[in-house]
């Protein structure tokens, strides 16, 4: 383009004195920092130059650029972290924040949130104390054990415990117990960075009693047990109890570490799923220290739950990584209002999300499910809704292999590939997440509530027109 014609083109792109004494640029400098309106302001002055110079029709118009610099201001100040609706039957997604708070949990946290709230004051007395002191007793209600404390999450656990009580010593491990989770976190290269040396014992597949007792030597500190909650060898199997390690453990003045990773505090058999060891019966095997998430099957915040004995956990506490792992007042708050609702197992399964969808009829999916198929055909003709049958699972590397039956809601749009109607849904201001199966996008009615049937109506409408 001639110098001249860029000149000309140019001309139609009104400047960034005139767009800020616009009256709609004025109001949103009243609402956002000045400095970011003109930023968005000139980003969109920018892109309008561009295609300006580049050809092909006028340049763009004022109203235009406005239009992009309020939805560059509107990007810009929206939340990243927002709400979304899960319709993808993985009850603990860890891409979608992991367990739903229950509903008077974050109640009866808001006050607390919006003032000072008693994190590590005694108001007795009015003295300082640690602030993990106070979950300890419900934690030890709960579970039986002497004493408790938290971290922020299970791997700093792990790497606390280890390193306050094992650092420059043995620790035994079955093979098939070394486990690695997600974000590539191994047991073994956590154990190396404590300070302990890794012993491992038995096969992949089997290991027996007396692998750990011809392992143990003058230098070993601990057997350590490692709950695969991500994932399970089936087969030619065969592992040692808690109780039988605890007993030679103890016989040869060793500790025995218990990692529940999952960490259940009552019976999944109650839901129809298979048992997981809780944190109770670990206590009760004899175990010095048990570790589990908080986020996982207790469904609170993210945290790394460590019970055990009084004088073990006192170590524990003194350590100097416990410092660089504490956790913050939000997470203290979320976590002892939910460990509350485990003393009343029938108002758990009322109120604690996690456990009302684990619960839930399938009468109650279906009736959901009728729900929205109606209510879609009747919002978008071009939809095709139909009621199936499907699988939902616990998620976040509990129960892997143990599948929840569910109802889902299969939806296909003329014209319109899955994937493409997954992108819109999951932008769409709803944020709608589904699951892509055979072509198909697929709403499972487990993780999805009542109330959500007609928003996500709404974000198909709009996905599709």
């Amino acid at each position: 383009m001639a110098a001249k014609d860029k000149l000309t083109a140019l001309q139609g792109v009104p400047s960034m004195t005139e767009l800020l004494k616009r009256p709609e640029v004025l109001r949103w400098r009243t609402v956002h920092p000045a400095g970011l309106v003109t930023e968005c302001l000139r980003s969109a002055v920018s892109e309008a130059r561009a295609e300006a110079l580049a050809g092909g029709g006028a340049a763009p118009g004022r109203e235009r650029i406005l239009t992009r610099a309020e939805a560059l201001l509107v990007r810009a100040t929206t939340p990243v972290v927002r709400q979304a609706i899960n319709a993808t039957g993985i009850i603990l997604h860890t891409g979608l924040g992991r367990a739903v708070f229950p509903e008077a949990v974050v109640d009866s946290m808001e006050p607390a949130l919006k003032g000072y709230c008693t994190l590590a004051t005694d108001p007795a007395t009015g003295e300082r104390i640690e602030r993990d002191e106070l979950v300890e007793p419900i934690l030890c209600e709960l579970t039986g054990a002497e004493a408790a404390t938290v971290v922020n999450n299970n791997a700093a656990a792990t790497l606390l415990v280890l390193a306050a009580l094992t650092a420059g010593r043995e620790v035994i491990v079955s093979r098939g117990q070394l486990i690695e989770i997600g974000g590539s976190f191994r047991l073994p290269e956590v154990m190396a960075q404590s300070g302990a040396r890794l012993v491992e014992v038995g096969a992949t597949n089997r290991t027996h009693l007396k692998d750990y007792r011809n392992a143990i030597t003058p230098e070993t500190a601990a057997l350590m047990r490692v709950h695969p909650s991500n994932y399970r060898i089936v087969g030619f199997t065969a592992e040692v109890s808690a109780a039988e390690l605890a007993e030679l453990a103890h016989a040869r003045g060793l500790l025995l570490i218990d990692d529940l990773g999952a960490g259940a505090l009552l019976s999944l058999e109650r839901f129809g799923l298979p048992h997981e060891p809780t944190a109770r019966e670990s206590i009760e095997a004899g175990a010095d220290v048990v570790l589990f998430s908080g986020d996982k099957l207790i469904g609170a915040s993210q945290a790394g739950v460590i019970l055990g004995r009084k004088g073990l956990i006192q170590r524990i506490r003194k350590h100097p990584l416990m410092r660089a792992v504490r956790v913050d007042k939000t997470c203290l708050m979320v976590l002892e209002r939910t460990l509350h609702l485990f003393r009343d197992p029938e108002r758990l399964c009322r109120e604690h999300p996690t456990y009302r969808m684990i619960g839930t009829g399938l009468d109650a999916l279906r009736a959901r499910a009728a729900a929205l198929s109606a209510a879609l055909s009747a919002r978008a003709p071009r939809v095709k809704a139909a009621v199936e049958d499907g699988v939902a699972y616990l998620g976040s590397g509990s129960l892997p292999d143990k599948a929840i039956p569910s109802v889902v809601v299969s939806v296909v749009v003329e014209g319109l590939s899955a994937e493409e109607l997954g992108r819109r849904l999951r932008t769409d201001e709803a944020q709608v997440f589904g699951r892509i199966e055979n072509d198909c996008l697929r709403f499972d009615m487990r993780t999805v509530t009542d109330e959500q049937v007609s928003a996500i109506v709404a974000a198909v409408g709009r996905a599709v027109a």
